[in-house]
């Protein structure tokens, strides 16, 4: 018998469903419903790489974690990485197929069966799946292409929670202008709306819930305030655009330790990032122009889609010139994966992987290392120690590393340059590369700060405090603080009813 489907769909992008999908699953798991995630199409270049080598989106695999199962390429089957603004890399069941550009609904609708197939297979083997949406529920130009949103809701009669983000306003408009847009089949499977980053008085939203109620006949089964530091993976850098309203801040009294990390155009997996800003005493600051950059204690070059063309654009903006001063001057830089082959003397495109065939350009000259790219995609989960035994790196040297890979390339020592230390010993070989004061440090595996006890080792080699009464940073705690804060708010008992599922015995 196929487990029922709960789908989660948003008037508009960033509405909040990867979120309250990652709550969702961690209530049920809570409730021991054996569920899981699916987003038939993902557009991210946020991504995480599950056991057998397959990359998905990294919400998903954020939202596995939430319900205690293992990523697999069934929750995400389509993933599409942008590489320009009309053309994205096509990764299909976990693989790269090629490059789709847009508007090519053909290719898309060409793809139906696997949607159908991966989510048939998670039918198969939970208890009940969690089906999330992709930008807004309906958008009339682009109808003949879905295979994310409620065409995925009728495939499987799915009831669906339609989400609105009212910090954005205009929250009502949206909920009725959707339902507008809607098939009348389509409408029907809307049953219930829950309204989200609510900041206020709930007592004065009363006549505006009544108020759509009426007009719709649709229940509005929850008002789910704004969570303040949340701690969990977003699905892409869509939400570092509220991080960055609060980038002039000033330094609160408990966070003492400054980071500043490039925020590139085409940025990949910036959630490498989230267990330094949960840290307690620490700041962490994206920034894109070199009058932002002050003076951090460390600085980090993140993950990109496209390594080349992101750092011709941090040339362009002075900000390179920036790093590279502090650099020179004492500030410790680590780079992750296209952060890393940034780092490094040269970088070289002999097959056009990312760049026109033949382009090569000068690194930012921090590391004696050469980046060579090629069409193949590496892939695949990361497992050693820290190697580096130099400078701040000192104190985590041979503590356990956990991760993954995903990058176009290698990068291997400058000829001429002599023995290069590598910051990383993996199961498959050496990664990265550490100076030889440890002070400039780079590698492939995403999820490097992840590790609890090197993060800390480095933070501390570097001078930071943490505030002796503040909890340290623990991910399932974060997952427990989310689904808390949702069920207090969410009407979940009417949820678990709309998929057939009994009442919980413990609520």
């Amino acid at each position: 018998m196929s487990a029922p489907v709960l789908m989660v769909l948003g008037t508009a992008s960033s509405a909040g469903k990867s979120v309250l999908v990652t709550a969702l699953c961690r209530i049920f798991r809570q409730d021991s419903v054996r569920v899981a995630p699916f987003k038939a199409q993902n557009m991210s270049n946020n991504a995480a790489v599950t056991a057998d080598g397959g990359e998905v989106g990294r919400a998903q695999a954020e939202q596995a974690a939430a319900a205690g199962v293992a990523p697999t390429v069934a929750m995400n089957p389509v993933l599409l990485k942008p590489e320009g603004d009309r053309t994205s890399q096509l990764v299909v069941e976990g693989r790269v197929r090629g490059l789709l550009h847009a508007g090519a609904f053909a290719e898309r609708n060409a793809l139906w069966d696997v949607v159908v197939g991966a989510l048939e297979t998670l039918r198969s083997e939970y208890e009940l799946v969690i089906a999330e949406g992709a930008g807004a529920a309906v958008e009339p130009n682009l109808r003949a292409g879905d295979i994310v949103n409620l065409r995925v809701a009728l495939h499987a009669q799915a009831p669906v929670l339609l989400v609105v983000d009212i910090d954005r306003g205009g929250a009502f408009a949206h909920l009725l202008g959707t339902l507008a847009l809607m098939e009348p089949a389509e409408r029907a499977l809307v049953r219930g709306f829950v309204v989200n980053r609510f900041r206020g008085d709930p007592a004065l939203l009363t006549p505006a819930l009544d108020d759509i109620e009426a007009r719709t006949g649709v229940p509005v089964l929850g008002v789910v305030p704004w969570l303040p530091q949340l701690r969990v993976a977003q699905e892409d850098a869509v939400v570092l655009e509220r991080a960055n309203e609060a980038r002039d801040a000033p330094l609160d009294e408990h966070a003492s330790f400054d980071v500043a990390v490039a925020q590139f155009a085409r940025i990949a997996n910036f959630d490498d990032l989230e267990p330094l800003a949960a840290e307690p005493g620490v700041r962490v600051r994206w920034v894109t122009r070199p009058e932002e950059l002050g003076a951090p204690q460390l600085i980090v070059l993140p993950g990109t889609k496209a390594t080349i063309a992101d750092l011709a654009a941090l040339r362009a903006s002075g900000l390179a010139g920036a790093i590279v001063e502090r650099a020179q001057g004492g500030t410790p830089v680590l780079g992750l994966c296209g952060g890393y082959q940034m780092l490094g003397a040269e970088l070289h495109d002999p097959d056009g992987a990312e760049a026109p065939a033949g382009t090569s350009v000068p690194g930012l000259g921090l590391l004696p290392v050469v980046t060579t790219f090629a069409a193949e995609k590496v892939t695949r989960r990361a497992r050693g120690v820290l190697r580096a035994a130099a400078g701040p790196w000192s104190e985590a040297s041979g503590l356990d590393v956990e991760g993954y890979e995903i990058h176009m390339g290698r990068t291997d020592p400058l000829p001429g340059a002599g023995t290069l230390a590598p910051l990383l010993a993996l199961e498959g070989g050496p990664d990265g590369a550490v100076s030889a004061d440890g002070r400039i440090a780079g590698c492939y595996v995403h999820g490097l700060l992840h590790n609890d006890g090197l993060r800390r080792a480095l933070l501390a080699a570097l001078g930071h405090r943490a505030p002796s009464d503040a909890p340290a940073y623990n991910r399932e705690r974060e997952f427990d603080r989310l689904a808390a804060h949702v069920r207090a708010h969410l009407d979940v008992a009417r949820v678990r009813a709309l998929v057939g599922l009994a009442p919980d015995a413990h609520a």
